[in-house]
């Protein structure tokens, strides 16, 4: 049986602007191995961002079902990009978590000349994603969550109750999302604005794709949180 459980990989740094992901991620991914029968290997990168790797990630993505990012901007060796792109561009599964909008996004006023060898990703964004990193809006207010219209009996949102909560994290501008045939799942609204939070689409290698902007600390500890992130891992799989 373990040897059919779907093998799910995260992508996870250590950043004090990464929402606490080496914190949050490794006891959700022991339920979901626990609760709900996935093989999961949590990667935790090392190094500077202009000169970042995750070790064992080939031998890792070699053997995964799904592949999760949650990390932000970070340069990878050329080898190691070489293989996450080679993994996109195989149709594989991927699932994007909050900074994941700008995992690859170098820059060099900020983190510094990437170093020899290493390499960023800007298009992963509007490749991959389907959106751009459009901003953020205020911290306070946290996010008014809510279901898009007609899209209340999609898969990945079947036991998220109630539907409608407030995240404390602040919403990321998203909207108007570069594929206009991606499928809005949930919308954030934070003072009259209303943005994408949590969406499908396929990239144009035909791999299935779900992101969510959503993934604040204590997102974790909300119950339709955890379980539209089941969800989305699942649903990436199974549309393989």
């Amino acid at each position: 049986a373990a040897a059919e459980a779907p093998r799910v990989v995260f992508l996870i740094s250590e950043d004090p602007d990464n929402y606490g992901a080496h914190e949050t991620i490794p006891p959700f991914a022991e339920w979901l191995e626990d609760a709900h029968g996935f093989a999961v290997t949590v990667i935790l990168g090392e190094g500077e961002p202009v000169a970042f790797r995750f070790p064992e990630l080939e031998e890792a993505l070699a053997d995964a079902d799904a592949a999760v990012v949650f990390f932000r901007r970070r340069a990878l060796s050329e080898e190691q990009l070489g293989a996450l792109q080679a993994y996109v561009e195989a149709g594989n599964p991927l699932v994007g978590i909050r900074t994941a909008n700008h995992a690859f996004a170098i820059r060099p006023n900020v983190e510094g000349e990437i170093a020899e060898g290493y390499a960023d990703w800007w298009d992963f964004p509007p490749d991959v994603l389907g959106c751009e990193n459009r901003g953020y809006g205020p911290v306070d207010p946290g996010t008014a969550v809510e279901p898009a219209p007609d899209m209340t009996d999609h898969p990945i949102l079947d036991g998220v109750e109630p539907l409608a909560w407030r995240s404390e994290g602040n919403v990321y501008h998203v909207a108007p999302l570069v594929d206009e045939e991606a499928e809005v799942l949930l919308t954030g609204t934070v003072e009259e604005a209303v943005e994408p939070i949590a969406w499908t689409r396929r990239t144009e290698h035909g791999g299935p794709v779900f992101y969510t902007s959503l993934g604040h600390p204590t997102d974790f500890e909300t119950p339709q949180f955890r379980a539209l992130l089941v969800n989305g891992v699942r649903w990436a799989i199974e549309q393989r």
